[in-house]
């Protein structure tokens, strides 16, 4: 991407030297914002893996909604584990309780493996502090807060779309599978012994506390700005600096260590820290490169230009971002690299533009990353591989057209609200 940068500051007329200052500019000006954040939330997350704090959410909420509802119970667990921990290792973590539940309840393991799949995706894709989304919001320049719960309205629809598509589907898959020669060496025949016992789970409360915490003061502090506006005083400028997302998160981490593994050796705590920040590596630099990418256009005067030709289409400029990030996640896979270059690309251009909404517009480019999930895709190959589904049309049935849904549910969503709201 910086080569891209690069090529795209010198091929726009600027010096050689001001095409660097331009990308370490760009560079550092995004990771300063939301570096830390994507490293505390890798911690976390980490945390919330070993300590078991996933599956006592989970639990939670499969009690809850009860019985006969646990389509919908695998789904809303993932739609919250997956807000700070990367979808792939999350449903690793989750996917023996998928079994058990099937065991248990009779449910298609297809079925529940589906409705998790899809929770963990959608916020995954659309919710910080998840890496992709809170770099796009880097990017754009957008409210966390506003990020947060744009997220959360537009893909509620998508959300209950593949509940109802895991619950009818799930078991017909089941059914092809089972008719295989062979039948299906997948589901509910593996142990769980993967599972932590129950009785070892930490508590619902200090389970959601590492999540719920950050969310509420990121939450606050948009609300108070919003409403208030001054932050002179002494509680104004109090929330404002526990709402920062940094400190926010970084609060977040620090109730995970001391509420989930108070006891544990200093050692082994910083062990998984360290395991936890060794995943973020790649995601900073895509990240950095994205927003080094966009300062050389806007230097450049790169995206003016790309401006004026795309505002003379007509085309409505919230879907730039978005086919920007459906063709690069067709192309390449990566649902981060996809998006974080949607918004490289676009975020110039779009703030050329008058009147355009940019939360919605970054959701955008978030959701077009949701967009065909397949062999290119690391996701794709966990889940199917996870549920034991080795052939290609049934790999599809179970994520590649889940994802597609939700990607195009959600850019309607999202269309309809730009029209209501502006």
């Amino acid at each position: 991407m910086n080569k891209a940068g690069s090529l795209a500051g010198l091929i726009g007329g600027m010096p050689p030297n001001e095409v660097i200052s331009a990308i370490t500019t760009g560079f550092g000006k995004t990771l300063s914002t939301i570096g830390l954040v994507i490293g505390f939330g890798v911690m976390m997350g980490r945390i919330l893996e070993v300590t078991g704090a996933g599956q006592r959410m989970a639990y939670a909420i499969l009690n809850l909604l009860g019985k006969n509802k646990e389509e919908a119970a695998m789904a809303l667990t993932g739609y919250i584990v997956s807000i700070p921990i990367f979808c792939d290792s999350a449903y690793v973590i989750l996917n023996p309780l998928v079994r058990s539940l099937a065991r248990n309840s009779g449910r298609s393991v297809i079925g529940l493996g589906i409705a998790l799949a899809a929770g963990l995706i959608i916020t995954h894709s659309s919710v910080p502090p998840t890496p992709g989304p809170l770099g796009v919001a880097g990017i754009f320049g957008v409210d966390i807060g506003l990020m947060i719960g744009w997220g959360l309205v537009i893909t509620a629809p998508a959300l209950i779309a593949l509940v109802i598509y895991a619950r009818l589907m799930g078991p017909r898959i089941e059914a092809m599978l089972e008719a295989q020669p062979g039948g299906f060496e997948g589901s509910v025949k593996h142990d769980t012994d993967s599972m932590m016992p129950e009785s070892e789970l930490p508590s619902l409360l200090m389970s959601c506390m590492p999540i719920g915490l950050p969310i509420a003061l990121i939450f606050l502090n948009t609300l108070v700005s919003a409403v208030m506006g001054d932050t002179s005083n002494a509680l104004t400028s109090t929330i404002a600096f526990v709402g920062n997302p940094v400190i926010a998160v970084g609060i977040g981490v620090l109730v995970a260590i001391y509420g989930l593994m108070p006891k544990t050796p200093k050692q082994e705590v910083f062990d998984h820290l360290e395991k936890g920040v060794e995943t973020a590596g790649i995601i900073l630099l895509v990240t950095g490169a994205g927003g080094a990418l966009g300062s050389v256009l806007r230097a450049s005067g790169g995206g003016d230009y790309i401006a004026m030709q795309v505002a003379a289409l007509g085309l409505q400029p919230l879907l730039i971002p978005f086919i920007i990030a459906t063709l690069v996640r067709f192309i390449q896979g990566s649902g981060t690299v996809s998006m974080i270059t949607a918004a490289s690309i676009s975020a110039p251009i779009l703030m050329g533009m008058p009147d355009v909404n940019m939360v919605l517009a970054a959701q955008a480019a978030c959701i077009g990353a949701m967009f065909f999930s397949y062999f290119n895709d690391s996701y794709f190959w966990v889940v199917n591989r996870m549920l034991g589904v080795k052939s290609t049309k049934h790999q599809m049935l179970v994520l590649t057209l889940p994802t597609t849904l939700a990607w195009a549910i959600s850019i309607i969503t999202l269309l309809l609200l730009n029209a209501i709201v502006g």
